[in-house]
């Protein structure tokens, strides 16, 4: 599903910001990206999305080398892949509804099937009586589920999730991973960057650690392993 191969990304002054990175991901796979401030977790996933490219090395996502993506086909690309941030990025002029049937629009999907499949998801995140709320009327916790619900609308083989319980209490928090744990279980590969030390404890799933751009640790069932 993700294969990093020797991938190097090197910012101005010769800094590392990955450092040779070699680790193969699963398709099915449920795995936590930990590491403290500044250790490259955020280039690891901006270059899972193109939006960045290594230095040297290569990445494979679902059989394409991506560091070959000629510019023209990386929005191709980027939608089969779901991504969560921490600060939900809603369109805050769209109601629950258009913001996830905006995803299905973008894919040029048939209106028949943005009909039918954007309530299916809203109902999965458990929102299907906020469908004409907009943004700013939601909870933050609500705004995730949107979010979440946006994300997977189009069944990516692949989910993103960049520190998506970070604004959101802990009761909350665990209600979005345990969403998350179902789209896992349905099929959907998810790699989640976090520092979360209280979800990652309780979830007992593959932790890739990083420092200084480098992969210190890689544990299958794995704990958080840092102080806060």
């Amino acid at each position: 599903m993700i294969e990093f191969k020797n991938v190097s990304k090197i910012y101005n002054h010769n800094i590392f910001a990955l450092s040779n990175i070699n680790l193969t991901i699963d398709r099915g796979e449920f795995v936590f990206l930990v590491g403290p401030s500044g250790a490259g977790k955020s280039t690891f996933i901006k270059s899972l999305l193109k939006e960045v490219d290594p230095t040297s090395g290569n990445i494979v996502v679902n059989g394409t080398d991506i560091t070959q993506l000629k510019r023209k086909d990386i929005p191709y690309y980027r939608r089969k892949i779901g991504v969560v941030f921490q600060d939900f990025r809603l369109i805050p002029n769209l109601n629950v509804y258009e913001n996830v049937a905006f995803a299905m629009r973008v894919v040029q999907a048939p209106i028949k099937e943005i009909r039918k499949k954007v309530p299916m998801f809203l109902s999965m995140v458990g929102l299907s009586t906020k469908y004409k709320a907009f943004p700013h009327e939601l909870s933050g916790g609500e705004q995730q589920r949107v979010a979440l619900a946006r994300a997977i609308v189009n069944n990516p083989s692949l989910l993103i999730a960049d520190e998506p319980t970070g604004n959101l209490d802990p009761e909350t928090s665990m209600e979005i991973m345990d969403i998350l744990n179902d789209i896992n279980h349905a099929g959907t590969t998810i790699l989640m960057a976090t520092h979360a030390r209280n979800i990652v404890d309780s979830m007992r799933k593959r932790v890739i650690a990083i420092e200084k751009g480098v992969v210190v640790r890689d544990e299958q069932r794995g704990v958080y392993g840092y102080e806060d």
